[in-house]
């Protein structure tokens, strides 16, 4: 058993945080002798064009967020304005919330380089090269995590709904949002769309029988920026064109 579990973690550190574009492919092999999952899988290719892997590491959902997210800021000088202003107050809006501002600087500062390096129209390899720099690309996922606590905090009569356990929210959100590697659900996807204005659309590829995938938008009713792919336990990338 720890044999195998050192073979797996080997196999996820080899692995880049996010893969180039890739076609449907690397899924139909995949899945070549599930018939089940290569339904799903012909679903997905009526749609989308292409995808690209993130490393399975339980921050999956933050780095395929964040990617996906920026690179459609590259041809959006609009977007780009509105979200730099929101990330630039989000940490006075954190430590108005009780995040202690010394523990915070760093990860913001980091965040805000790299939305000014998206903002300058560095080169989408530049993108790709931060995301997979393991140093920028933890801190750009430490300041997600941080967004989406800030935002569950803030909404704690909402939230505290949703939390299992017998847990407060603040609980929730020190053991199952800010550590790192901690995997994400509904309401973690909830809450950082919420916080900084971005519409996403997941396609959950379960073992329904219907032979296609389930799609979620958030908020619901919403025209999408950003797609995901979500399998068992994983968040990849999704393009229409």
């Amino acid at each position: 058993m720890a044999q195998q579990k050192q073979i797996e973690r080997e196999i996820i550190e080899s692995q880049n945080n996010v893969s180039s574009r890739l076609d449907f492919s690397t899924l139909e092999r995949e899945y070549a002798q599930d018939e089940v999952f290569l339904q799903k899988v012909q679903d997905l290719k009526r749609r989308y064009v292409c995808m690209r892997r993130t490393r399975g590491d339980g921050n999956c959902f933050y780095r395929a967020f964040g990617f996906a997210y920026l690179e459609t800021l590259l041809a959006d000088k609009v977007e780009f304005n509105r979200f730099r202003e929101v990330a630039a107050k989000s940490k006075d809006d954190l430590v108005a919330l009780g995040f202690p501002q010394f523990t915070i600087e760093d990860f913001h500062d980091t965040f805000m380089e790299v939305i000014d390096k998206v903002g300058g129209q560095c080169p989408l390899e530049d993108l790709l090269g931060i995301f997979n720099d393991q140093g920028y690309s933890d801190y750009l996922v430490v300041y997600l995590r941080l967004l989406v606590s800030g935002h569950l905090q803030k909404e704690t009569d909402f939230f505290s709904n949703f939390v299992e356990g017998e847990r407060t929210v603040k609980e929730f959100c020190n053991q199952d949002v800010e550590p790192m590697g901690k995997e994400s659900d509904h309401i973690h996807i909830i809450a950082l769309t919420s916080a900084v204005g971005v519409t996403v659309r997941v396609e959950y590829m379960d073992r329904g029988d219907s032979g296609t995938n389930t799609q979620h938008d958030f908020p619901e009713g919403s025209e999408p920026m950003v797609t995901l792919l979500y399998r068992p336990g994983h968040y990849d990338i999704l393009y229409k064109w």
